[in-house]
């Protein structure tokens, strides 16, 4: 040690000058080798000790992106390229890289696709929701067997007792308002452009709140009045309630295009079969212009329909109006309108084409004057005639909760 305003030469014997460089060359090598253990266990590029990092000497390399650790156990051979896309919790040291310009312009172009063809897809759908269902077209109504052949109408006219026989809701029509439908029917008809129509059942409906009856008629010639087979009471659309329709009025042709199906006997959540029993045929004639009983009225496309309703619930309401827009009746005269195929005709040529209509059943028995159309007219009588009487007071005070809420 120099002291400061001391001057002291301090010679040291060559033998232990040698002494000295041993042993700091053996404490050299220790540090060295300790130094060591650390960079060779973790292969990183510093060594953590007491908490510290030690930096070592290296090489100097190119700056990169940091990239993240490698899991525990996982490693990349020198050897083999990452692959593009990293296995699910497994990250992947790769280097980012911008994106060359076809490769931007291709990104860019899909998206312009996609945005494309969302907006189509946003369109279309909106087309498709503001587009309205029409009616199919009406199709050349196919002869029946009886027309095909001339047969005598004797036959027809005897449905008159198995309408008595197999219908249990019936009305006791008298003979001049018989006769009276019957001219209503005929104006219709050929107000329609069905004035010829012979030789076939046509099913007609008034939908007036003081009648509310189904009738079946038939005539054999042009020149012949119609007459009545049998008729029944009926729940048609009953305005005042949302989504509820006036039964619209008009001729409507029975054809396979809007395909009948049946019920599944299954309860609503207010426990209501609403197109009746198991079983029961629901007769379709598609899309019809509605007049909306409720808000501010108006019109709009509706789906019209005839069958039967709960037999408990709701068929002793029959009488009065209460659909939402189609036609109920009664269960035993939807049996009979199905059994004897009266609305047939159309259905029964496609059979005799070859075709498949699984809605027809194989033990029935159709008429060979089974006809095409429903007719539905509004007398708009002003009061209610004693041979249509409407539900008495005791089921009027007892309609079911939700009764309202089914076709």
């Amino acid at each position: 040690m120099h002291q400061a305003g001391k001057s002291r030469t301090n010679k040291t014997p060559i033998g232990a000058r040698f002494l000295v460089c041993a042993a700091a060359g053996a404490l050299l090598s220790i540090s060295t080798a300790a130094r060591a253990q650390p960079q060779a266990a973790s292969g990183a590029s510093g060594a953590v000790a007491q908490g510290r990092v030690t930096a070592l000497p290296v090489a100097p390399v190119a700056r990169s992106i940091p990239v993240p650790p490698m899991p525990q156990g996982a490693s990349i051979p020198q050897a083999a390229s990452a692959p593009e896309r990293a296995l699910p919790a497994m990250p992947v040291p790769m280097p980012a890289q911008p994106a060359p310009e076809a490769s931007a312009a291709s990104a860019a172009s899909a998206a312009s696709a996609a945005s494309a063809a969302s907006a189509a897809s946003a369109a279309s759908a909106a087309s498709e929701a503001a587009a309205p269902e029409v009616p199919l077209p009406p199709e050349t109504p196919e002869p029946n067997l009886a027309q095909r052949s001339g047969m005598q109408p004797a036959g027809a006219y005897a449905m008159r007792q198995t309408f008595a026989k197999e219908v249990d809701r019936r009305l006791n029509v008298p003979v001049a308002d018989q006769q009276g439908y019957g001219r209503l029917l005929q104006r219709t008809l050929e107000e329609d452009g069905h004035g010829g129509l012979v030789n076939e059942f046509v099913v007609m409906v008034d939908r007036s709140a003081n009648v509310q009856a189904i009738f079946v008629y038939f005539r054999a010639k042009a020149d012949d009045a119609w007459s009545m087979i049998g008729a029944s009471p009926v729940s048609t659309g009953r305005p005042g309630s949302y989504d509820h329709f006036l039964t619209p009025l008009g001729v409507f042709q029975h054809v396979p295009g809007n395909m009948d199906f049946r019920a599944e006997g299954t309860l609503n959540e207010f426990k209501i079969r609403g197109y009746g029993a198991r079983d029961m045929r629901i007769y379709d004639f598609g899309w019809a212009e509605g007049e909306r009983g409720w808000g501010h009225g108006g019109k709009s496309p509706m789906r019209f329909q005839m069958h039967a309703t709960d037999p408990e619930k709701l068929e002793p309401l029959l009488g009065m109006r209460h659909s939402k827009g189609c036609v109920r009746i009664p269960s035993t005269l939807n049996t009979f309108f199905d059994h004897h195929g009266i609305l047939d005709a159309q259905y029964e040529a496609r059979v005799s084409e070859g075709q498949s209509m699984w809605v027809l059943k194989a033990t029935r028995k159709t008429t060979p004057w089974a006809g095409h159309y429903l007719v539905v007219v509004d007398t708009g009588r002003k009061t209610r005639p004693a041979w249509a009487p409407g539900p008495g007071k005791a089921v009027r005070e007892h309609i079911p909760a939700g009764a309202d809420t089914v076709d």
